[in-house]
Parts: C-alpha cells; structure tokens; sequence
C-alpha cells in the first residue's frame, strides 16, 4: 500500500480526538492511550526490514471481521488470546471508517465507563 501513511495518521488523528486519548512512544513504537492503557498500536514511522506497516486494536463485536482481513493475525505476545488483532496497512484494507469504527470499538473496551459517557454524549 503507497499511501498506508496517510491511512495511518487518519487513524491516528481520529484515535487523539477521543476523550482522554493522548499519544506516547514505548519501544520506539506510536501507540494512543487513554488512563495509561494502549488501544491502538500504531507502529513505527518507517518500515523496517523485520516490520512490516500495520496497527493493531483490540475487538470484540468486529474481531472476526478484522481478521477476514488478509495478512491479519491475533497480535503476538500473548495480546491475541484477549482480542487484539494485528492488521497491515494493504491494500485490502476496508473503508477508513470501518477502521475509525474498529479503533473506537477499541477504545471503548480500553477507556473508563465515564470517558465512554464522555464519547456518547451522556
């Protein structure tokens, strides 16, 4: 995917707009957080040779569609029995607001009941 940049600061500028969300940088990686816990992994700027362009969010009601995604995979490191899934940036990729739809879906299950009233309005 050319453009899987622009792709990813869409998910990045969306995941910041949610309430309580502010970016950090653990193991040289972005990742959005919200009370100290990551829900979305964002990855590195720059591809790697061992590290290919992606971003993993963590799913419940969208989990197998997420990994009806080709070239996606429950994450590594023990995070996939929980729900994560690791999704690279293809062109195979759904609609950016099926992806916004799966960040927020995973900021709700990260997020504190009253920064989710926050997100809803209550």
């Amino acid at each position: 995917m050319s453009d899987w940049r622009s792709t990813r600061d869409q998910l990045r500028e969306f995941a910041l707009g949610l309430p309580g969300a502010h970016e950090d940088f653990p193991w040289g990686e972005t990742v959005v957080k919200v009370n100290k816990k990551v829900f979305v992994f964002l990855g590195l700027d720059e591809p790697k040779d061992n590290w290919s362009p992606n971003f993993t969010v963590k799913l419940r009601d969208s989990h197998g569609h997420a990994l009806s995604v080709p070239g996606a995979a429950p994450s590594g490191y023990g995070l996939g029995k929980s729900g994560w899934v690791t999704v690279l940036f293809s062109d195979d990729l759904p609609e950016i607001d099926v992806l916004r739809d799966w960040v927020e879906e995973s900021y709700r299950i990260v997020a504190p009941k009253r920064l989710v009233a926050e997100l809803d309005g209550s």
